[in-house]
């Protein structure tokens, strides 16, 4: 879905003018199409994310139709896991380490997803800052997977990752998602999530994984609640800050 500028302005909660000057200054993704900028949604919450944006609470909306209710976050994780002392001396190894460690599907060809989820670091790092990255690939429905998963890897030693703050990164939480629908509803429950003392103090100590699903649960349970079926909107209140 391409935003206008009045789109991104509403959903960072600030004015339009704000978005035009962080367009000049070339800070934010943005896109010139027949002299009119255009965002992607999903590039325009994770440099939310990692600009430490307060965004409205219609980001938590699904821009997507669609009869199926997404999984909850602690669900996503619960599929894709929670690992320890990954192994990895710079971005391009700690990546195939967590490839190579990651529940995946034997359908999937794990030497091209290291090289897409490579390939999308290119393109800018995925380090949010506070040592913690959310590589993912560019195009969630790459591998064609039939439920998103959250792969949440702590290193055995933190690695540059080329984060904005510019500290190196030791815990990792690794997206893939069927659908961008899938791709931006747990994005966001992430950005949410990492506000969250509790949280954040049990990903910074490398809390057990059951520690750290029974955490995540509690927090995630703020959260405005999932669409129903049959499209009906979800409940939000308040400005919800992101970062």
């Amino acid at each position: 879905m391409k935003l206008t500028v009045k789109d991104a302005a509403r959903l960072l909660n600030v004015s339009e003018k704000s978005v035009y000057r962080w367009i000049k200054e070339g800070v934010i993704p943005a896109y010139q199409i027949n002299d009119q900028y255009r965002f992607n949604r999903a590039e325009l919450l994770e440099w939310a994310t990692s600009r430490k944006i307060a965004v409205s609470p219609e980001i938590f909306s699904e821009p997507e139709g669609g009869d199926t209710q997404p999984p909850t976050l602690t669900e996503a994780l619960r599929v894709g896991g929670v690992y320890y002392r990954i192994g990895g001396t710079d971005k391009a190894t700690v990546l195939h380490a967590i490839v190579d460690t990651m529940k995946l599907p034997e359908e999937v060809d794990r030497e091209f997803l290291y090289k897409v989820l490579l390939a999308r670091e290119a393109l800018g790092s995925t380090g949010i800052g506070d040592g913690i990255a959310i590589p993912h690939v560019r195009n969630p429905i790459v591998l064609h997977l039939s439920r998103p998963m959250v792969t949440l890897s702590f290193l055995d030693r933190p690695v540059d990752f080329g984060a904005l703050d510019g500290q190196p990164v030791s815990t990792l939480f690794t997206f893939i998602s069927p659908t961008v629908r899938a791709h931006l509803h747990l994005l966001s429950r992430l950005g949410f999530v990492l506000q969250n003392p509790e949280f954040k103090k049990a990903i910074t100590r490398q809390a057990a994984r059951d520690e750290i699903l029974e955490t995540l649960a509690r927090v995630e349970a703020t959260v405005a609640p999932r669409p129903a079926t049959g499209g009906d909107k979800p409940i939000s209140a308040g400005t919800t800050s992101i970062g």
